[in-house]
């Protein structure tokens, strides 16, 4: 039984996802593979989602960076980009890329849901943290300062007044698949197969009897051409042992032709003495 799975409840898949993440694709390979288990989606903040994880809440979750590995297992699946966000007629506009160099005198936010885990945050620091990144978003809007996050959380907070650019030495954001290590069931193990693109044929996180069946299967496709092989085989000996009596008899029947046509051209000098 999994953790999702209780008596009264059929069995299902709960999976956490941070903010900025897409797991979309994910899912509906999994309504592909496994029609019949329902995967339960749930949005957390990136601060909550490991205590979703050691509460049992989630079966597993698409988290950022750290963990806390003595308790979470993680696959890191990739590394975001850095962007600052601006107005559209901020002067940032005008290169392809900055640094964080260039953002020295200006007035970065550094929300309290920052997920880059700054040593030190980078421009100079605002009059008060905001509460989250959608309210920092708001102010960089209202043009009071600038912001610095993964290129995400950048599209998720989109708006038609600003616009964003890498920051080329900025820390990224690392995300990853993470469970709870004493809660490696096989459906966690499914999903693994799925982020990592095995192909529904793989061995690997399937039923432990799936590889037997398999191999019982093969067995069975050698027997049937061995068993067909074996009958040609008897055929062909019959007709190579027919072939073999009737040789002799079509050589002999032929060196006894040219014994005829030989004895009549020796007669012939003589019937005309």
């Amino acid at each position: 039984m999994t953790a999702s799975e209780t008596p009264d409840a059929p069995l299902s898949f709960r999976l956490a996802y941070v903010p900025g993440v897409m797991p979309g694709k994910w899912v509906r390979i999994w309504g592909e593979r496994l029609p019949g288990v329902p995967l339960d989606l749930a949005q957390v903040a990136a601060a909550e989602a490991p205590g979703v994880l050691t509460a049992g809440d989630a079966d597993a979750g698409l988290v950022r960076l750290p963990v806390d590995r003595d308790v979470l297992s993680a696959i890191p699946l990739y590394t975001e980009t850095t962007v600052v966000v601006v107005p559209k007629d901020h002067l940032v506009t005008a290169a392809d890329e900055v640094s964080l160099a260039d953002l020295s005198d200006e007035v970065v936010f550094h929300p309290l849901d920052d997920v880059l885990g700054w040593e030190r945050p980078p421009g100079r620091p605002a009059v008060e943290r905001p509460a989250t990144t959608a309210d920092a978003i708001e102010l960089v809007a209202a043009g009071v300062g600038v912001l610095v996050v993964p290129l995400s959380l950048a599209r998720l907070h989109h708006r038609k007044d600003l616009t964003h650019r890498p920051v080329t030495d900025a820390p990224g954001s690392d995300v990853a698949l993470s469970w709870p290590q004493d809660a490696h069931t096989d459906l966690v193990e499914e999903f693994i197969g799925i982020v990592r693109g095995r192909t529904v044929n793989s061995t690997r996180g399937r039923r432990q009897d799936a590889p037997e069946q398999r191999r019982g299967e093969r067995d069975d496709a050698r027997r049937k051409p061995a068993g067909g092989e074996k009958s040609t085989g008897q055929k062909s000996t019959a007709q190579r042992g027919t072939a073999r009596k009737s040789a002799p008899q079509k050589k002999t029947g032929g060196q006894k032709g040219t014994g005829q046509k030989s004895g009549a051209r020796r007669g012939r000098p003589g019937r005309r003495s």
